[in-house]
Order: C-alpha cells, then structure tokens, then sequence
C-alpha cells in the first residue's frame, strides 16, 4: 500500500510538472524560450483561487459550473501573461531570456499580493477542494488528488502531440519555430503563430499552478513554492525531448524524484532533512543526463527548434 500510495502522489504532483512543460513546449514549438513559466504558474493560481474565492463565498452556484468558472479564470490570467510576453518579444522582439525572467519576476510578485488579500479573508477558496477531485473527492488516500485537473492534464498534452505533429497547424508550428523567414515566404503569418501559441502555452501552463496551491497542495502557503515547480517544469521540456507524449511519462518520473526523499522513511530509510531536499535536484541532475546524451547522438528530431530563442526580423529575410 506505501508503494501504492508513492506512486499515486507521484502521479498527481507530476501533473503540476505536465501542465507546465506542455504549455512550454507548445510555446517552444514556435520559436520562443518563455522562462516567465514559473511566474505564469504563479498568476495561473492567484487567478483562479481569487475567482474559486469568489464563487465559494457567493454560496449559489452548482459545484460544476464553480469547476469550470475557476478554470477559465485561471486560462485568462495565464493568456494575459502570455500576451504580455509576446508583445515584448514578438513585436517590440526584446531579448527573449531578459523579457522571460523579467516576467517570472513580476508574476511572482502578483501571485504574493493576491495571495496576501486572500488570506485576510480566511482563504474560503479551499472549501471548494472536492468539487475539482472528481471522482474521488472522498478518498482518504493519494488517489484524492486524481481528480478532474489530473486527467485534462493528460488529455491536453495528448491533444498538443496530436496536433503538433498530425495537423497543418501543428506543421505550420514547427515551421515557424525551424526556419520563420521560409515560413513568412510560404504565406504562413508567422506573427499570429508565434502571438497564438504563446498565449495558449502560457494558458495551459496557468493550470499547472493551480492544481498545485489548490488541489495538490490545498494550502495557501503553497503559492511559495510554485516558483520551484516552474523551472521544473522548465527542465521537463529538455527531458522529453519537446514532445508532449514523453512530458506525460517524464511528469511521472519528476514527481517521483521530487517526492522521494518524504517517502524514504516509510520504506524503511533513515535520512536526514539535508538529504532529503538534495534528493528533490534529482529531477534536475536527470535533465542533465538527457541533454548530454541528446548532444552526444545528436539526432535532429531530439533538439530544440532551430529558431528558439532568436528573434525574428521580416526585413532581414
């Protein structure tokens, strides 16, 4: 049953990671290195505790129309973010790693402001908690975190591999991201792509921050930690190789990495707690691994889009 317990709290702590990377990827995939990810998580839960505040105070609403009213705030807090981002990087094409960073920076500040109001308030946002643990609100083991969030996680990092990789949009993407100024003189208006899928990866990645101070962690301190869940899911990408499928499996494998050191004592494992937070780089010392052996064979279709990370100028075409 401890290993049964691991591997589900595993699985559901990974989704935060999923969210994270597939909306990286998807922004990515168009070219642009977004390392606003963690302040994007972070405004994703301020976002939606705020409206999941909101809502639960109001008393008069069914618990699935709070569900979706809470996603969709989130959503939109995470595509502002993203349209922010892209008009400093696709329009005014500042230095993507600066604007990045500078958009970690100011999202962690939002989250902290808002967070600081709601706990004035007594936090009502986490009575909602069962409504988005469908259907095992009323578990008393791990499997109370699989709920609703746990399989859209899942669902939309299989909708983007179909997409980006079955479709012409998802061709013309990767078009974007390989070579933008071959796309531009295809007719392929590589200023929308690269607006689009920023916003709607910033979106996805929104909801990996709210499952994680809501649903996960159901703490309003958790908003502190959200940053450290961003980079992780930053490095996810490297891992699975920029193909939302992988993320699916390599969320598992960081959520087990990231958890283990808790769970060593139970298993019988005496560690002490310096050890147990240098077990959680774990992740991070996997990515390394992954990026050498990608480097070393060298495949093409296991590296980043040629484009990532410059900016694109249509009158040096």
């Amino acid at each position: 049953m401890k290993i049964l317990e691991f591997l589900l709290n595993a699985m559901a702590i990974g989704v935060t990671f999923l969210y994270g990377s597939t909306g990286e990827i998807i922004t990515e995939k168009a070219g642009h290195l977004n390392l606003g990810i963690p302040g994007i998580m972070g405004v994703g839960a301020a976002s939606g505790c705020a409206m999941l505040h909101v809502l639960v105070k109001a008393n008069s609403l069914p618990p699935w129309l709070i569900v979706v009213l809470t996603v969709l705030a989130t959503l939109a807090g995470g595509a502002l973010m993203g349209l922010i981002y892209s008009f400093l990087a696709v329009t005014l094409r500042s230095n993507q790693n600066v604007t990045g960073l500078a958009m970690t920076i100011f999202g962690t500040g939002v989250t902290k402001y808002v967070f600081s109001l709601l706990q004035k308030d007594d936090a009502i946002y986490i009575r909602a908690l069962p409504h988005f643990r469908f259907p095992f609100g009323n578990s008393t083991s791990s499997l109370q975190y699989c709920g609703i969030l746990v399989f859209l996680g899942i669902a939309i990092a299989i909708a983007a591999s179909v997409i980006l990789m079955k479709t012409r949009i998802g061709l013309h993407l990767r078009a974007v991201g390989e070579n933008p100024a071959t796309a531009d003189a295809a007719g392929i208006n590589v200023t929308l792509y690269k607006y689009v899928a920023t916003v709607i990866g910033s979106a996805v990645a929104a909801v990996g921050g709210l499952f994680y101070v809501m649903d996960y962690a159901g703490s309003p301190e958790a908003y502190l930690t959200i940053e450290a869940m961003g980079w992780l899911s930053v490095a996810l990408v490297i891992f699975s190789l920029w193909r939302p499928y992988i993320s699916i499996f390599g969320s598992f494998v960081f959520g087990a990495l990231f958890i283990l050191g808790s769970y060593l004592p139970s298993f019988g494992f005496t560690i002490s707690m310096a050890a147990s937070n240098l077990i959680k780089t774990l992740p991070y010392v996997v990515t390394v691994i992954v990026l050498i052996i990608t480097s070393i064979r060298n495949r093409r279709e296991n590296q980043p889009p040629a484009s990532l990370g410059v900016s694109y100028f249509r009158e040096d075409r």
